[in-house]
């Protein structure tokens, strides 16, 4: 029976590795504020960013998109995140952290090319458009860490400190990219800036394409049901 039961819960986790990679980075959103970032915090925030990039791996296998592009990706960025950590290079950890970047808008892209590959509407697709969404919001997160990091004071708060926190840097992120605009971090600095109009640009053009088509064609499938 424990048998039967534990083949079953493989067989869904399969059929919808979207619905895990989402729920694995609303869990972060939750778990990080409990993270600083020095000592056992900064491994597990490592750790779980490991468990990430593994989930990001899992759900590009689903989807048109050659596979050996997010390995070229995401095996150096877990070898220079580890390096960074234990040597205490920030340049190291800088690294790891763009190609992480790239890593998530590919993955992304992989999301997308996955939706549009034809003209059904699943359930695994559904969650796919959560988690395309929220891979785009940590992509431009690692890419605003990576920018105050080569341009310090990029990004101004509050705070007084000169480099912003992950934190603030995903809440920036999912504030630009949902439109909601609710965000006391600025970008000062002009690499900054066109980072923002980027994010805002692909913010817009998510809801235009791809969830405007969702809905559409789940809309026509009720009809001619």
């Amino acid at each position: 029976m424990a048998i039967a039961r534990s083949t079953k819960w493989l067989a869904i986790a399969r059929r919808h590795p979207s619905a895990w990679l989402l729920a694995v980075q609303l869990l972060g959103v939750l778990l990080y504020p409990a993270m600083d970032e020095a000592g056992a915090s900064r491994a597990l925030f490592g750790a779980f960013g490991i468990a990430v990039l593994g989930l990001a791996l899992w759900v590009v296998r689903r989807s048109p998109l050659g596979m050996w592009v997010a390995l070229l990706l995401a095996i150096p960025s877990v070898v220079f995140s580890i390096s960074g950590a234990l040597l205490a290079r920030p340049a190291l950890v800088t690294t790891a952290q763009l190609l992480e970047c790239l890593l998530y808008f590919y993955t992304a892209g992989s999301l997308i090319a996955y939706m549009l590959q034809d003209h059904k509407v699943t359930r695994d697709e559904l969650f796919a458009a959560g988690a395309t969404f929220t891979l785009l919001a940590w992509a431009f997160a690692f890419a605003f860490s990576v920018c105050q990091q080569w341009y310090p004071g990029s990004f101004m708060a509050t705070s007084e400190t000169e480099l912003r926190t992950w934190m603030e840097l995903l809440y920036l992120s999912f504030s630009l990219l949902s439109g909601v605009g609710l965000s006391d971090v600025v970008p000062v600095h002009p690499q900054a800036r066109a980072l923002v109009m980027l994010e805002q640009f692909a913010g817009v053009m998510y809801v235009a394409l791809v969830v405007s088509r969702l809905v559409g064609l789940t809309m026509i499938r009720r009809i001619q049901n």
